[in-house]
């Protein structure tokens, strides 16, 4: 009889911290719902701390293996992309789709969601998922692929938000890259012309006969927009730094033409959280110099943010200056292209806020993912604005982002859940497919041991 030969020591010490955290979970009194202790996030549904520290998955970050042949790679449910990429771009590869913040974790990009400039071609990070390890709620561990037993959970995990389990490994597609991407800025004056471009180029996967491999979009007003189309290139004559004093979405209305080597074009939003690190005071010509260079990241930004709303002191300044109070208004959704135009022309007019960043996104797979049910015959522009807006005499705190999302529905499209929802919970479970969602709940966590996905996403348990 033949051997089995020993399985790799990445394999191993995998599964020695899975037993581990699998016992730690059932250490947990049951009576207590179940979260995450991690030490950065991307959400921005602000909670209590974590009561006893919460469920920690300290370790369970790491890239097992990259195989180059197969174009895969075995990845820890809490690595980050940032990670992720590092350890990909030396085989010449990265995954489909790289959201634009560096310490998105895998396992959070598929249980929430994710986008980036790739998603027209490429569709939703969940979408290049091959098979994933799940610690249900019930505290088993599961291996979830689209043509097994646990292919239901396989589809019904995206956009679960850690509400029926936790990744712990995906395995994961990759593609070829090259060492340098060129960067067109393409003007448009309204709406309809930036969609009608959208559309075409979509369809084609080229602008004036040349391919694209990245397509994402800057509004700075109704008649100041510009799609960013990125290709591929061996070669490049320079290659533009915005890592430093340079900010790059100020090079978008600066330059037609840019080139970056390929890691700074998927990390060149993150040093200034697109534009929001002026609200730190990071872009001012006279600070921006003495700013350390390891601060210049979304996760420090981040950090600052949730100290502001852990202490409101924004809140407190502005009462102290007599201002009125503002609204954080921090969302991206997913809006049909052909009505893409109308929802910027009642942003522009009952929002207010600038710049704003527009993502095209057609899903790969045309069965659907049934939590978040976006049509895979339809072309979805994702619009994306973070900032705060002032209430006026008489507005309650909510006022904006209930408007935009009953904007969203009038216009058939779907709104993320990593911030503030406000849907009351028949209309919640109608546009995020409850039967489905009870269905996986009472199979994977019918104790309820984790935080219901209304509860997290609505209620904010």
């Amino acid at each position: 009889m033949e051997s089995v030969p020993p399985a790799p020591p990445g394999d191993v010490e995998h599964s020695d911290e899975v037993a581990a955290l699998a016992a730690r979970y059932r250490r947990i009194p049951a009576s207590e719902r179940v979260r995450l202790a991690k030490s950065t996030s991307n959400l921005f549904r602000f909670r209590s701390p974590v009561s006893g520290g919460g469920l920690d998955v300290t370790g369970l970050d790491r890239v097992l293996r990259v195989d180059p042949d197969r174009r895969v790679a075995d990845v820890q449910g809490m690595t980050t992309f940032e990670d992720l990429v590092a350890a990909t771009l030396p085989y010449g590869l990265m995954p489909l789709v790289v959201p634009q913040l560096k310490t998105i974790s895998l396992g959070g990009a598929v249980a929430g969601l994710g986008i980036e400039s790739s998603s027209f071609r490429n569709g939703l990070p969940h979408e290049s998922v091959l098979e994933m390890e799940i610690l249900t709620g019930d505290g088993r561990v599961v291996l979830a692929r689209p043509d097994n037993e646990h292919a239901e959970l396989f589809r019904g995990f995206p956009n679960s938000y850690g509400s029926l389990g936790y990744a712990l490994r995906l395995l994961i597609e990759l593609q070829p890259v090259r060492d340098h991407v060129r960067l067109r800025h393409v003007r448009f004056g309204s709406a309809a012309e930036c969609a009608e471009a959208i559309g075409r180029i979509s369809g084609s996967g080229t602008w004036e006969d040349r391919r694209v491999d990245f397509l994402d979009g800057t509004v700075f007003g109704p008649d100041e927009l510009y799609l960013t189309l990125g290709t591929f290139t061996s070669r490049a004559p320079y290659d533009s730094d915005y890592t430093g004093n340079r900010i790059y979405y100020r090079s978008i209305r600066e330059r037609e033409v840019d080139h970056l080597r390929v890691r700074d074009y998927l990390w060149r939003w993150d040093t200034d959280w697109f534009w929001c690190s002026h609200a730190f005071g990071a872009q001012h010509p006279a600070i921006r110099p003495f700013w350390p260079r390891r601060w210049l990241r979304s996760d420090v930004y981040r950090r600052l943010v949730a100290l502001d709303q852990r202490y409101r002191l924004s809140d407190r300044l502005n009462r102290l200056r007599g201002r009125p109070s503002r609204e954080p208004v921090i969302q991206d959704v997913e809006i049909p292209l052909d009505r893409l135009a109308e929802f910027l022309e009642f942003f522009h007019a009952e929002i207010g806020i600038s710049p704003v960043w527009l993502c095209p996104v057609r899903l790969r797979d045309g069965e659907g993912w049934p939590l978040y049910p976006m049509d895979p015959a339809t072309l979805y522009v994702n619009v994306g604005f973070w900032a705060t807006v002032p209430l006026r005499e008489g507005q309650a705190d909510g006022t904006h982002n209930r408007a935009i999302e009953a904007k969203v529905s009038e216009l058939d499209g779907h709104k993320s859940l990593y911030s503030t929802a406000y849907y009351g919970p028949e209309e919640f479970w109608r546009r995020y497919d409850g039967a489905t969602y009870q269905r996986l709940k009472r199979r994977y966590d019918e104790s309820g041991r984790l935080p219901g996905l209304y509860d997290k996403c609505v209620l904010g348990t």
